[in-house]
């Protein structure tokens, strides 16, 4: 592999025979068969065209040789201008004819590798960069419609060149062989350079995709870089990626840029040795002027369309490699797999965690044999150091991973065996940093709901606090989130995250708090929505706040993936256990006796 080894490849990457890649392209140009035939049908008329012209131009001589009147010359002119005008048409129609095909085929190609992204799970994007997966979905599918247009115009050539190789050996077939006799050298050369363009080619578009991958994460995380002062750090990690995709493109461009000197050199020898030939045959005889013209301006015309499938090979295989890239994308395997596709009516919201076996990664567990029910109705807390499990609960009962072992089950159901978009509608999720759509705060609600009138949510946001958030919005429901939600303030955001999830009335509602200090006033609003969500639904709190823990119907202490103690806040308290030395050293500043001793100490 030399300079080009190391690279980032995606583990799900895999390589295509050529025949495989035709194959699935097929797929794509099934539906435009119409279209197919007709442009196939202009591809035809324009080479037909286009090989006419040299043959005009050639019988023209040899009948001034003998008739120099005028007639001859217009008829003469009439016809190349004819020829010219037919070649000019028809390639605009099917040009016309095939950008439309292509936009439709590359909007296909588009959504289908949309949809594969959309439907992976988050251990899918815990694995790969999404800048590489933005980069497939849109500068790899715009590569593989240039491909289709390269394609077309070089049959057109290709079908203009067996025209006349057809003309040119029923002509003079002693000078059409001296022509024949370049063309295997010329396919040599052009098959030998397929795999090594192939490879350039791959390489670059891995580079320029982590070119992508790094202007992503760098905008993305633009505060925090401002805020920690790194602006001249987050730049050298852009031009390291930069600077490295210029040298492998440079490379690339060296390698492919040797094919075409080369075929020309060829093609120039080939035109020097017919000038030769040829002339010793119009002096003897054996070839009218009119022939040898015709095979000297046809020569061209011949091994373009060769010359032509070389020089740009370059663009062929970007455009395989692209293929090759979003197919890849489209057929990565899912870690996450249904075994059924049960659809069930409204669930009550039992879980049973039986036997469960989880890991991230081959060598660390976070779940041996565990187990956990949770009643319907009921509101169960999790507490405990990170890295005891308790997002992992909440991810894995979400089917954003697959564990190895065990079961889970809802109502009786095992959650593989239930169709995951139903069983999504009735589970309402909050993560710990609440993300917002850019748009209004109304639009954000309605984003699971989007049956849900203004008037249900603004009867909705005012049982919260009574809608006195409302009025720190300066257009109400109406304002503007900005990117992230930025525009708002964290306790805002919650409020909102919260009143999707309301508004949804799931069966099993998961909170994942966030740590964010937030004052009094904006806690007591908060915990009144979730007050309003957890009457109606079982519940799983990742609590990081007292009032969220002290809420809970049942407290579950998780240490290293085990449960190692449950009960109400005042019996682990009682308790004297680990959930004391949890609470002492996370929850008890926020108790209002902790507050009023340190008032206290003040005085």
């Amino acid at each position: 592999m030399g300079f080009f080894s190391g690279l980032d490849t995606e583990a799900y990457d895999r390589e295509y025979s050529d025949r495989e890649l035709l194959r699935r392209i097929n797929q794509y140009l099934n539906p435009h068969k119409t279209r197919l035939v007709w442009i196939s049908a202009l591809l035809i008329l324009v080479a037909v065209s286009g090989a006419s012209l040299p043959l005009i131009v050639s019988n023209s001589i040899d009948r001034l040789m003998v008739d120099r009147g005028d007639t001859v010359i217009n008829i003469l002119l009439g016809l190349v201008l004819l020829a010219a005008f037919i070649n000019w048409g028809g390639n605009w129609i099917r040009r016309r004819m095939t950008v439309r095909m292509v936009s439709d085929i590359v909007m296909t190609l588009r959504t289908d590798a949309f949809a594969s992204a959309a439907t992976h799970d988050l251990s899918f994007y815990d694995k790969f960069s999404s800048g590489r997966v933005v980069s497939r979905i849109t500068s790899d599918t715009r590569e593989f419609g240039q491909l289709i247009i390269l394609m077309t115009d070089l049959i057109a050539q290709m079908i203009q060149a067996i025209i006349l190789g057809v003309i040119l050996a029923r002509l003079e077939s002693r000078l059409f062989l001296y022509i024949l006799g370049f063309l295997p050298l010329l396919f040599i050369l052009t098959i030998g350079f397929r795999k090594i363009a192939r490879r350039v080619t791959r390489e670059g578009m891995r580079a320029m995709a982590k070119v992508n991958a790094t202007i992503k994460e760098t905008v993305s995380g633009i505060a925090v870089a401002k805020n920690f002062r790194q602006e001249s750090e987050i730049f050298d990690d852009f031009n390291q990626a930069n600077t490295g995709s210029y040298r492998i493109n440079v490379r690339r461009g060296f390698v492919l840029s040797i094919v075409f000197p080369v075929l020309n050199v060829i093609g120039g020898v080939g035109s020097a040795m017919l000038v030769y030939v040829g002339g010793m045959n119009v002096a003897q005889g054996v070839v009218t002027i009119g022939s040898w013209y015709l095979f000297l301006l046809s020569l061209d015309r011949f091994f373009f369309p060769v010359l032509n499938l070389a020089s740009f090979w370059a663009q062929v295989q970007s455009g395989l490699s692209s293929a090759e890239r979003i197919f890849a994308l489209i057929d990565a395997e899912p870690a996450v797999v249904q075994k059924n596709n049960l659809d069930p009516d409204r669930l009550s919201g039992q879980i049973r965690i039986e036997g469960l076996n989880f890991r991230y990664t081959e060598d660390e567990w976070v779940f041996r044999d565990f187990d956990l029910t949770i009643e319907p109705g009921e509101s169960v807390a999790l507490v405990g150091h990170t890295g005891a499990g308790k997002s992992s609960i909440a991810k894995l009962i979400a089917r954003f991973y697959e564990f190895q072992s065990g079961r889970i089950l809802v109502d009786g159901y095992d959650i593989r065996d239930l169709n995951l978009t139903s069983f999504r509608k009735q589970l309402g999720m909050i993560s710990q940093t609440p993300f917002l759509f850019s748009g209004t705060v109304a639009e954000n609600i309605q984003y699971a709901c989007s049956e849900s009138t203004l008037q249900e949510m603004t009867d909705l946001a005012k049982r919260i606090g009574e809608g006195e958030w409302l009025e720190t919005l300066p257009e109400g429901l109406q304002t503007e989130v900005g990117e992230r939600g930025g525009q708002l303030s964290m306790g805002q955001r919650q409020l909102v995250a919260l009143l999707r999830v309301l508004i949804q009335n799931p069966a099993v509602f998961i909170l994942d708090e966030a740590t964010a200090s937030i004052d009094p006033f904006t806690e007591r609003q908060i915990q009144q929505a979730l007050d309003l969500i957890l009457q109606d639904s079982t519940s799983i709190l990742i609590a990081h706040r007292l009032s969220t823990v002290k809420s809970a119907d049942r407290i579950v202490v998780l240490q290293e993936g085990k449960i190692i103690e449950e009960g109400t806040h005042q019996k682990l308290l009682d308790n004297d256990g680990y959930y004391s030395v949890l609470y002492n050293t996370y929850f008890r500043h926020q108790s209002l006796e902790y507050i009023e001793d340190s008032g206290k100490l003040v005085e």
